[in-house]
């Protein structure tokens, strides 16, 4: 059972330290665990290591921590929202780590798997599969990737109970169950907490096992990344 916290500063106290590896869910700007990553910066680590689909953009998100430079490295998909994340690569100011879309996704989900490594077709002939051990199996060739465990996992669900089974609400379910599951502590930000049993088990999308502290958040965001509107045909 997780220990139900107060805030973002009292789910991080004691746990953070220069270097350390951390998974974040999210996809853009859609269920990003917001009030952590704000903790995270108040808390001024430093040399991070961040395993994210992107890195938000460049006021909101982990967009944040690349703007105070407490990001060291990112293993990531995407870049493309982030005008400050791509100046600081291009300048050889931060270390990236990319990955296909697919194979980030089941990097980290092999990682909580306790898979140390994996085979996958995608990025076979390109520069992706450059110094990767590549196999033959059934006459085709694929690459060997290696499965992500961080020190410390931050997700945001909608719904959670006090025995910390999470429920995600439509698209913010993205990266955040296979991310709860991919490191040593994992912190979960929800917007409503409820009572053991009030969620069907058949809506749990992260069993409680694996969430270390707990937290209701307040007054979330929510922004838009990109918002596209047209007129109404008459």
């Amino acid at each position: 059972m997780p220990t139900i916290v107060n805030d973002a500063a009292a789910a991080i106290e004691g746990l953070l330290f220069d270097g350390m590896t951390i998974v974040a869910g999210g996809f853009g700007l859609c269920g990003i665990p917001e009030k952590l990553i704000l903790a995270i910066r108040d808390a001024k680590v430093r040399d991070l290591t961040v395993i994210s689909n992107n890195a938000g953009v460049d006021d909101f998100g982990l967009g944040l921590l690349l703007h105070t430079r407490q990001i060291r490295k990112m293993i990531s998909s995407y870049v493309g929202e982030n005008k400050e994340f791509a100046r600081q690569y291009l300048a050889g100011e931060l270390e990236l780590e990319f990955n296909p879309q697919g194979t980030l996704a089941e990097r980290i989900r092999a990682g909580g798997a306790g898979i140390p490594a994996f085979y996958t077709k995608t990025g076979v002939g390109t520069q992706v599969a450059e110094g990767k051990e590549e196999r033959i199996f059934h006459g085709q060739r694929y690459i060997m990737e290696t499965g992500l465990f961080a020190d410390l996992a931050i997700v945001k669900a909608w719904k959670a109970d006090t025995k910390g089974n999470l429920l995600f609400r439509k698209t913010a379910r993205n990266f955040n169950p296979i991310a709860a599951t991919a490191a040593t502590i994992t912190l979960a930000e929800v917007e409503l907490i409820v009572p053991a049993g009030e969620i069907d088990p058949d809506q749990v999308h992260t069993p409680g096992i694996y969430i270390d502290r707990l937290f209701a958040g307040e007054h979330y965001e929510k922004p838009i990344e990109q918002r596209t509107t047209r007129t109404e045909l008459v």
